[in-house]
């Protein structure tokens, strides 16, 4: 009988040492030859989503600034409180922290001394969040105020359409935009790698946090009525809102998604995110557009430190926008890989459509 007692123990001593080796080497859901994987990111604190970038990540356009953003001290990063960071809604994740700055070129994401409006780098300010914050996602979105600088390119638009005898500005577009997108991919890409680089050295793995690089949506289009191609709204020749709205946007995405692919970030095309509800398409209906029309804050011209900044809200993503993108940004991160595009569903909301894998 103690022999059989014996036998039995061993038995039953040997079948949990193999279970135990499974489920170590195995995990539950786990590859052979993988460790079981943690749960989630390291660190203390909540679980947070975390948004870095120029003006379509702080909110421009969208209103409802926090006070210290809006001028304070002359910090003009527009962060608001209907970014689209702020209407996420991801399992888990209770936090949020938006580091985006209007105009912020990829040099203030990246580490470094670059500052925006006073403000220094992104990636170093991920740095101070990561001490009482357990990152879950980050949200990048920065490459136009590089080499592009779109919102110059814009600008170049509206002066060309008071210009009866000029060229349209995409003529001289056509020559450089490639080239300046070009420019702008490395940087995009070191700005990607420093904020790995900061989450890495808080004693991050990539397994721990989505990293997602996304691009940009086409405020304009070119079905716009003719009473709104004015002061009255959307001042821009009809072939330059074409070219904006397929070339200039389209070529800008491919550059960014370039950028995730060196950086190792997913990507997130919002190139036709916008598409029926740009800036001016409602005509009569603004309501059912997601961009700011040519936006002339009056009051802002009397006082001298605002005046440079009242037409800085025009063609952003406005509250809706935002929260259209919120709606996209919201599917994409529940899945785990590959890239996606945010395009609108038969509901009427963007949803991550999937890339197709080649």
């Amino acid at each position: 009988m103690r022999r059989f007692r014996w036998w039995w123990g061993a038995l039953v001593l040997a079948c949990v040492a193999v279970l135990v080796g499974f489920f170590v080497f195995f995990g539950t859901e786990s590859r052979p030859g993988q460790p079981l994987p943690r749960q989630g990111p390291p660190g203390r604190g909540p679980l947070t989503i975390v948004s870095i970038g120029d003006s379509t990540v702080s909110g421009e356009g969208a209103g409802a600034y926090t006070p210290d953003t809006d001028g304070k001290n002359g910090d003009w990063c527009h962060r608001s409180s209907a970014a689209f960071v702020e209407k996420v809604r991801i399992p888990g994740i209770t936090s949020r922290v938006n580091l985006g700055c209007s105009g912020a070129p990829s040099a203030q994401v990246a580490l470094g001394d670059a500052k925006q409006w006073g403000e220094r780098s992104q990636a170093a300010q991920l740095a101070d969040v990561v001490k009482d914050h357990r990152v879950a996602a980050v949200v990048i979105a920065v490459g136009a105020n590089d080499d592009p600088k779109f919102s110059a390119q814009v600008s170049e638009c509206f002066r060309a359409w008071f210009s009866a005898d000029g060229p349209s500005c995409n003529v001289a577009l056509k020559e450089s935009w490639k080239s300046k997108v070009d420019a702008m991919v490395p940087k995009v890409a070191n700005a990607v790698g420093d904020v790995k680089k900061v989450l890495a050295d808080a004693g991050y793995v990539p397994a721990d946090y989505q990293l997602v690089l996304q691009s940009y949506a086409t405020p304009v289009g070119p079905d716009i009525p003719p009473d709104l191609q004015s002061l009255n709204g959307c001042p821009f020749r009809t072939d330059d809102l074409q070219w904006i709205s397929t070339t200039g946007i389209s070529t800008l995405s491919a550059g960014i998604k370039q950028a995730a692919a060196q950086s190792g970030a997913r990507f997130l095309d919002l190139a036709r995110a916008g598409e029926k509800h740009e800036a001016c398409s409602g005509g009569a209906n603004p309501a059912s557009e997601w961009f700011t029309r040519l936006t002339l804050h009056l009051n802002d011209l009397t006082q001298t430190d605002r005046a440079a900044h009242a037409l800085q809200e025009s063609f952003h993503p406005n509250a809706a926008g935002h929260a259209a993108i919120a709606d996209c940004l919201t599917d994409f991160l529940k899945t785990q890989q590959g890239n996606a595009s945010c395009l609108a569903g038969p509901d009427g909301k963007l949803h991550a459509v999937p890339e197709p894998i080649s």
